[in-house]
């Protein structure tokens, strides 16, 4: 019983065959799924096609949908985005925040302005109660720093890091700060050992598996397309990880899952 805690179910390369989709989920295991959102319109779309009390008829998993704006698309959205997200939030269609965060690796919008978005995400997770869904590409020492100002200011969030893929001194302080780590295929590929090594050593209780679809596909399947499907052979490796049988670390990752997003 897999749950698939991020992937972009809009994207167009898996709307365009979303049902086929989501029955190769079910076929794989999937019970559960995330559908991330990055900008405003896909917060909407998300949110309309999966609310957040009900599943759709003929829907053969469930799928819940966040809201949020994904650093590297703040500066391309439209007046009033952060406003129609904030309302989506609060009209109770969302079951989390984000994807937000901070990223240095692209330039798409200036890290001030990351940095005022990424705070605005944390506020009203503070103020619905709801998780938020983070997202750290090459900047982990901002990431550290503002998440210690905001936490000792502020208070903490619940949320995840998703698609970690950092250190183990890094992984450390997501935990002391009570988020959940969230791995993607990077975890089977060849060159992500270190990743591996992190990972093994992890308090069971605070990890979430994810694919990212249709971004960075596992191994077996680098280099096509991903889908929630996939994300079976993250959880494969880190059964191996761990010692364990794949049903044994889809029930820890799901529950884990299960409590972080309050579907129980």
């Amino acid at each position: 019983m897999l749950f698939d805690t991020h992937c972009h179910l809009d994207d167009d390369q898996l709307a365009s065959d979303l049902a086929g989709v989501l029955r190769q989920a079910h076929a794989s295991g999937v019970r559960y799924a995330l559908g991330v959102a990055v900008d405003v319109a896909s917060s909407q779309r998300l949110c309309d096609r999966f609310p957040s009390t009900r599943n759709l008829p003929g829907d053969p998993i469930t799928v819940r949908a966040t809201a949020g704006i994904h650093p590297n698309h703040i500066a391309k959205e439209p007046p009033g985005a952060w406003e129609s997200v904030e309302a989506l939030i609060r009209s109770g269609k969302a079951i989390a925040l984000g994807e937000t965060g901070l990223d240095r690796h692209w330039n798409d919008t200036p890290f001030d302005q990351q940095l005022d978005y990424f705070g605005r995400h944390l506020d009203l997770a503070r103020e619905m109660d709801l998780p938020v869904v983070i997202h750290c590409r090459e900047a982990v020492e901002d990431m550290v720093l503002f998440l210690r100002e905001t936490w000792a200011k502020a208070g903490p969030v619940r949320g995840v890091m998703h698609s970690f893929s950092g250190d183990s001194s890094f992984a450390q302080v997501c935990l002391d700060l009570g988020l959940m780590i969230s791995f993607s295929g990077v975890l089977t590929y060849k060159n992500a050992q270190s990743l591996r090594d992190v990972a093994k050593d992890l308090p069971r209780d605070r990890i979430l598996v994810e694919t990212d679809a249709p971004y960075l596909a596992p191994v077996p399947k680098r280099g096509k397309r991903n889908e929630p499907a996939f994300v079976a052979f993250t959880a494969m490796m880190l059964a191996e990880l761990w010692g364990q049988t794949l049903e044994e670390t889809s029930a820890i990752t799901t529950q884990n899952a299960l409590r972080l997003f309050r579907m129980q």
